[in-house]
């Protein structure tokens, strides 16, 4: 019998408290068939730690500059050397955050769109974060440029349906994590069951997002095992099958040999 494997395809393991126990935080996620991970930079310094982790079985990285980090000096041409020399399956973690103000909106815009143009130069896909700005993320995701050729997901998706049907529409994918298992989410565990099977991705985004009976800085990538159970009751079906339908689509996504 197929041994179930979960990939979870946002989790920052420089971050505290997972840097501190780095091996046995694998550990961990391996023993319960944790086995891939999506390891995304938030700012340029932390590229070099993420180049390291990403050495490790099964680790992948992903480069970029975080909404929260925008008001940095971008070298676009060191994102791209760094994207290539490091094999990064995605750029990311990029976006808007209109919840905070400073970097101000107009600087997380043109950093976002240089981002956006790297992306597409190295036909990578994008790791997107956003709060509080989704019609101008989608606004300039629709612009001729970029429509139809930028490719990504929106990870920690954990708003409506109708929101979600705008992202599909463009060809995006949607991570679900820890908002996925609290009952109060609503919007979120609506938008799990009615994003389609081929669009669907888990994640953790540990550890800054909790979950349902955990604290944030408590959860790690062994947990996205948690998301898919409770993404599979929601969608009336078992973890068995969110796991293998998730971990083609990352496969597809992030260009990664499923079988490798």
């Amino acid at each position: 019998m197929k041994t179930i494997q979960f990939f979870d395809t946002h989790c920052h393991l420089f971050m505290d408290p997972l840097r501190g126990d780095t091996e046995g935080v694998l550990h961990r996620a391996r023993a319960a068939g944790v086995t891939r991970l999506i390891v995304p930079s938030v700012e340029a310094e932390s590229w070099d730690q993420v180049r390291v982790l990403a050495k490790k079985p099964g680790i992948y990285p992903a480069l970029g500059i975080h909404p929260w980090s925008a008001d940095e000096e971008l070298d676009t041409q060191n994102l791209e050397n760094a994207l290539t020399a490091s094999s990064s399956v995605a750029v990311g973690e990029i976006g808007l955050d209109y919840k905070i103000e400073i970097p101000d909106r107009n600087t997380q815009i043109n950093v976002f769109r240089q981002q956006l143009d790297v992306a597409l130069e190295l036909d990578l896909p994008v790791i997107l974060h956003c709060r509080g700005a989704f019609e101008e993320m989608l606004s300039i995701l629709s612009e001729d440029s970029y429509r139809g050729n930028i490719r990504g997901v929106v990870h920690a998706f954990s708003r409506g349906t109708q929101l979600a049907r705008r992202f599909l529409d463009l060809g995006f994918f949607l991570a679900f994590g820890g908002a996925v298992t609290r009952l109060r989410a609503k919007r979120a565990r609506k938008s799990a069951v009615f994003v389609p099977s081929d669009r669907i991705l888990l994640e953790t985004d540990a550890p800054s997002i909790g979950m349902e009976g955990l604290a944030q800085g408590e959860v790690e990538p062994v947990h996205v095992t948690k998301v898919a159970h409770e993404i599979a009751e929601l969608r009336k079906t078992n973890a068995f099958d969110i796991a293998g339908i998730t971990w083609v689509n990352a496969c597809n996504l992030f260009g990664i040999d499923p079988d490798d």
